[in-house]
């Protein structure tokens, strides 16, 4: 069932929090948040004039679907913030902004958020391909010679941190011995341990139903009472992860992908890359929705509308 394209949420009757790239955070209660997730993208760390068919509810509904029912059964006690994707009878919502935000919206724990992207990568691509060439390393950790484009690390899943830059800057790649310096001690092997199960629970998930994560990144957050590390955000979604069709991978050249790499392809090929106020062709719209919809249907086994009407019961 086909939905307007949402690139702006603004709720009028919740405080806004924040807005990001993509998503907007409204204050729900004393200890909860309204996180919605519209359609607007972005790449190169440019946000998008226009945006793409149902992306929002995509993101929404694959990370309650990896939070509630895929993670539990391999990672048990893993504690996320997810509580509810229905809005509570006591939010003071209109109607319509309750339509707006149908499927679209999470309410969650409000946590501290630790101030690192926790990424883990399966597969030398993208910067840590061109940082190797260039150094020999990835996030400055030194890796064997000889490796190709697209190959899976020898020695299995790495963790490469990297900074959480504010809307409108540019995340910056660090070591892990620099993500324990600003996370502290602590909670710096927690993370890390955290991330690479995760990565590896989903990276076996998700190939058994076609797909190869080759990268993700995660969030992580901090539950003051409890002293406990929490999931946060997006989980293994098109637009936190690389997923590439394993039927036709290959190591030693770039590879098709179900994530938004279309349109990062687009962008280079137009010489757009990095510039803002472009909008994307109807082509390229409609393909890139195609992708986030194959990856949700692959991975969860129903279509989005079906995920949708199991909301209404």
């Amino acid at each position: 069932m086909a939905t307007s394209i949402v690139t702006s949420i603004g709720l009028k009757s919740l405080p806004l929090v924040a807005q990001g790239k993509v998503r907007e955070i409204y204050e729900a209660s004393d200890s909860s948040l309204l996180l919605v997730t519209s359609d607007r993208i972005s790449a190169y760390d440019v946000i998008l004039e226009n945006g793409v068919q149902d992306k929002g509810t995509v993101l929404t509904l694959l990370t309650n679907h990896w939070l509630n029912t895929v993670l539990p059964e391999h990672i048990p006690g893993l504690k996320h913030h997810l509580l509810s994707l229905n809005i509570p009878s006591t939010l003071n919502v209109s109607p319509e902004e309750r339509q707006r935000l149908r499927g679209r919206s999470m309410v969650v724990n409000k946590y501290r958020v630790f101030p690192i992207e926790a990424i883990v990568r399966g597969y030398i691509t993208g910067s840590s391909w061109a940082e190797y060439k260039q150094k020999g390393t990835v996030h400055g950790l030194p890796q064997p010679g000889g490796l190709e484009q697209c190959q899976a690390f020898p020695s299995g899943p790495i963790y490469t941190p990297s900074t959480k830059a504010p809307v409108g800057g540019k995340d910056e790649n660090i070591t892990p011995e620099h993500a324990r310096q600003i996370v502290g001690d602590k909670y710096a092997d927690k993370i890390e341990n955290l991330a690479l199960a995760i990565y590896k629970a989903a990276h076996a998930y998700a190939l058994e139903r076609g797909i190869i994560v080759a990268d993700t990144k995660f969030e992580f957050g901090l539950d003051e009472e409890t002293d406990e590390v929490v999931l946060i955000d997006e989980v293994l979604t098109p637009d936190s992860s690389r997923f590439w069709p394993a039927a036709d991978y290959a190591q030693g050249r770039d590879q098709k992908s179900f994530d938004k790499q279309y349109l990062r392809d687009w962008l280079t090929g137009q010489g757009l890359k990095g510039k803002e106020g472009v909008s994307m062709t109807e082509d390229v719209q409609a393909r890139t929705s195609a992708k986030y919809l194959e990856a949700f249907q692959r991975l969860t086994g129903e279509t989005l509308d079906q995920a949708l009407a199991k909301l209404e019961q």
